[in-house]
């Protein structure tokens, strides 16, 4: 797992600005709802006023005149139900801004996932990205809801509990502001360390759903090989670490939140006692007065205390951003293609020379050049790691390549649109994958200019409509995630068909009948030769018994071509060609 450096001081104002930015899009409905959390303040700020009023003009005199006090009274209630109902809707504006944020960041996190090249996903672990789509942007939207909310919210209160003590003490509201300093001290303590402990606990968490992701993908293997309690150990060693992160983070939220601000909040009752006690030596002190500065420290100190037990959200969603805007930030993309209006209209595809290395080290394609006509077929046979997939790869644009040229119709692959190069190329790779959804679905692959026919023609075309109409709901059957429910050959049936309803003019057979049974192969190969016909076709094969028609036969070891031409060429020359067709006929006749 690539450990994130640490953040700092100007790293989380950064991340803060960019966090920040997301608000723009809602600018009047924010400031309607500051006008209404400003009528709250107001109202939390004006009620001790009408109580001190109350202790002072009447009940330390003992005056009850009926009328002023129904009025004192009523201002009092007044103010109480309307703060509820206020409260009310501030907070639902902001949740809705904040749940438009997150559902706004999420779609760009996901969106730039869709958008990025697979050498991120190669050096990626699937659970991490994962981790950043969900679990972060949900400590974001953490943020959005409670923090910002209640640092506004506190800094209104702040303030307006300021104005109020120097109305009613101008000394004494000077002497409080001498806690400011120490509050301050404390909160700057706490971020700094709070962000290298939450960044370690997010970092735990994202190796917990790698890890989880990883058990779940290959659960088959695991129980076929009897991997459980490795797995267990694994995930318990890296849960054991996320547990020791989290007690990290608790201490310190134990010692530096709620009971360091009480610390302070004490000795500011000691000093507003102390204060009152010793002027009333010498002058006359009102207990409206004593009353309403006690409740004024007490709702100062409120909302220091709920912005420090929100510090913590505070930090874990700085960190959590910080992941997410790294991911957005992430500059593997997928190779650029030049806006040009290229067709792709005969298919014929040219390899010039190409080299290619996946981690700018070493090649695994050096110097590949050959040619592929209209309605040829070229197959790349060789070992593993050979480099034939990583032809196909580069074919279809999963990869830029370093060297050389891909010519398409005469110009180059680069000059394409994407969408003109996925539209005109047709892939079907030896592990097919399903979409949840059903069979007529993953055909369609939701192209609504396709017609219920044009779906069944296709399957059809590739045999596939017979174990299909066997179904009990036929096209509509339910294909569960990675279609598990069907058999290898059933999935690569379906992708046959759904790669032949787009009528590519190239096709890209990656081992796309090793999963198939002897019966199910014979079955399709008619089918592959009508899909063959006037579409160039580059195959990579396994089995040298699929590819014996093909015009062109390239052999590769160690990302070279060692040898090239027809099946009987290649035959005749007894080369590398020669030994694995004998090898793969020796281990024919030793079976039967």
């Amino acid at each position: 797992m690539e450990e994130q450096p640490k953040l700092t001081d100007k790293d989380q104002s950064i991340v803060l600005r960019r966090l920040i930015s997301y608000l723009k899009p809602h600018k009047k409905v924010i400031i309607f709802a500051l006008f209404l959390l400003g009528l709250t303040v107001l109202g939390d700020v004006i009620g001790p006023i009408l109580i001190k009023t109350f202790i002072d003009d009447y009940l330390t005199v003992r005056n009850f005149p009926q009328g002023p006090l129904i009025g004192l009274a009523s201002a009092y209630i007044f103010i109480q139900l309307s703060n509820v109902f206020i409260s009310y809707f501030q907070l639902l504006k902001f949740q809705e801004i904040a749940l438009k944020i997150i559902q706004q960041m999420r779609i760009d996190v996901f969106t730039k996932v869709q958008n990025l090249g697979m050498r991120y996903f190669d050096k990626t672990p699937t659970g991490s990205i994962v981790s950043r789509v969900t679990n972060d942007t949900e400590a974001i939207k953490d943020m959005f809801v409670s923090v910002l909310v209640g640092f506004i919210q506190s800094a209104f209160l702040v303030v307006g509990v300021y104005i109020a003590m120097f109305i009613l003490n101008v000394k004494l509201a000077l002497v409080t502001l001498l806690l400011l300093p120490i509050l301050f001290l404390i909160i700057r303590t706490y971020r700094r360390y709070s962000s290298v402990f939450y960044q370690d606990l997010r970092e735990r968490l994202s190796q917990l759903n790698a890890k989880l992701a990883e058990s779940l993908q290959g659960m088959s293997m695991i129980q076929a090989f009897r991997q459980e309690p490795r797995l267990k150990d694994e995930f318990n060693d890296i849960n054991e670490q996320h547990w020791e992160a989290g007690k990290r983070n608790i201490k310190m939220d134990s010692l530096l939140l709620r009971p360091a601000i009480d610390l302070v909040y004490a000795l500011a009752l000691i000093m507003l006692l102390s204060y009152f006690g010793i002027t009333s030596f010498n002058n006359t002190i009102e207990v409206g007065v004593i009353y309403a500065f006690v409740t004024y420290i007490d709702r100062f100190f409120e909302p220091i205390n709920q912005v420090m037990q929100r510090l913590s959200i505070f930090q874990q969603a700085i960190v959590a951003a910080s992941r997410v805007f790294k991911l957005l930030d992430e500059e593997e993309l997928v190779p650029a293609q030049a806006n040009t209006n290229a067709r792709i209209e005969a298919g014929k595809i040219e390899f010039n020379n190409v080299t290619f290395s996946y981690d700018g080290k070493t090649d695994v394609l050096k110097n590949i050049s050959f040619t592929a006509n209209p309605g040829e077929t070229v197959a790349l046979v060789g070992h593993t790691g050979s480099g034939k997939s990583s032809i196909i790869n580069l074919l279809m644009r999963f990869y830029e390549f370093e060297q050389g040229d891909i010519l398409i119709d005469g110009e180059s692959v680069k000059n394409f649109k994407v969408q003109e190069l996925r539209q005109k190329m047709g892939l079907v790779l030896q592990d097919p994958f399903l979409f949840f959804g059903d069979i007529e679905s993953n055909i369609r692959l939701h192209n609504q200019a396709m017609t219920d026919e044009e779906v069944r023609a296709s399957a059809e075309f590739v045999q596939a409509d017979a174990f299909i109409n066997q179904l009990p709901d036929g096209y509509k059957q339910k294909v569960t995630e990675r279609g598990s429910t069907f058999s290898s050959g059933q999935r690569q049936l379906v992708a046959f068909a759904r790669t032949i309803a787009t009528d590519p003019k190239i096709l890209v057979l990656d081992e796309a009948t090793a999963n198939i049974d002897t019966e199910t192969e014979v079955a399709i190969q008619s089918s592959l030769e009508k899909m063959r016909q006037g579409r160039t076709t580059i195959a990579i094969a396994h089995r040298l018994s699929t590819i014996q028609d093909a015009e062109l036969i390239l052999v590769l070891h160690q990302g070279e071509v060692v040898e090239r031409g027809n099946h009987q060429q290649l035959l005749a020359s007894k080369g590398l060609y020669h030994k694995m067709y004998l090898l793969q006929n020796g281990i024919v006749e030793e079976t039967v």
